[in-house]
């Protein structure tokens, strides 16, 4: 939901430090080809205007729930800069509900000189399957989000896995040797039917041993000012954070 949260009035809602206000999950992915949106969140455009973010040159899904999605109109802008569609790199469900929640934008104008107003997007399809973009190899590491299965992403020795309560067997090789694991952890205290908590992400990270987490979809439950234990290579991501890999 964001935090702070509609109408919530806790500590952390009210927190003062800037590190208790989250927008929703979006990541950006620089190399030297391009630049990749990892899941265009409704705050979208907020964060490329927080982050300076000029340019980006291709969208990558994890999966098509609101959170992540509803924030696609704002890239509008990108295919006036790139002179071309923006491609759209996802699953053919995630298309799917693109198609249905943006029909606006597959449908062409009565006039045709009002062409310009509608976000021009090329869907690319991926699967399981490791891809190359930008020059730079991208694994796809299935994962399960409650009821839903989603996708987790590897860029050389990052991996970046939001939205997931389990992780299924044969995705486990996926994630070895890791320098950098972005993990979901939605709440220090009980566990949650699609979420990875605090007890259940700290098995993961002792399972896979990567030399730095950073903990991500945090809700008001996360306090920076107030933190339980972590071991050692273990924290909380922030809006803005920036990684290098």
């Amino acid at each position: 939901m964001g935090v702070p949260m509609i109408g919530c009035e806790c500590r952390v809602c009210t927190s003062p430090d800037p590190r208790n206000s989250r927008t929703r999950s979006s990541a950006l992915l620089t190399v030297p080809g391009g630049t990749v949106l990892i899941d265009t969140s409704p705050e979208l455009r907020l964060q490329l205007v927080r982050e300076r973010v000029k340019l980006v040159h291709a969208v990558l899904y994890t999966h098509y729930h609101v959170d992540h999605l509803f924030g696609l109109d704002d890239a509008r802008v990108f295919p006036h800069i790139l002179k071309g569609p923006l491609p759209i790199y996802c699953t053919d469900d995630v298309e799917e509900v693109i198609r249905q929640a943006f029909s606006y934008a597959f449908h062409p104008p009565a006039d045709p000189n009002m062409a310009f107003v509608l976000p021009q997007l090329q869907f690319r399809r991926i699967t399981a399957e490791p891809f190359d973009l930008f020059g730079q190899r991208i694994i796809p590491i299935p994962l399960v989000h409650g009821r839903f299965d989603v996708l987790g992403f590897r860029f050389g020795d990052l991996a970046y896995c939001t939205d997931v309560n389990k992780i299924p067997d044969g995705s486990w090789r996926l994630l070895e040797g890791l320098d950098t694991l972005v993990l979901d952890c939605l709440r220090p205290g009980e566990a949650h039917p699609s979420h990875f908590g605090l007890d259940e992400a700290l098995r993961v990270v002792e399972r896979l041993r990567p030399k730095r987490t950073y903990f991500t979809h945090l809700s008001h439950k996360w306090d920076y000012d107030a933190l339980p234990p972590l071991p050692p290579g273990v924290g909380l991501a922030h809006d803005g954070l920036r990684i290098p890999f």
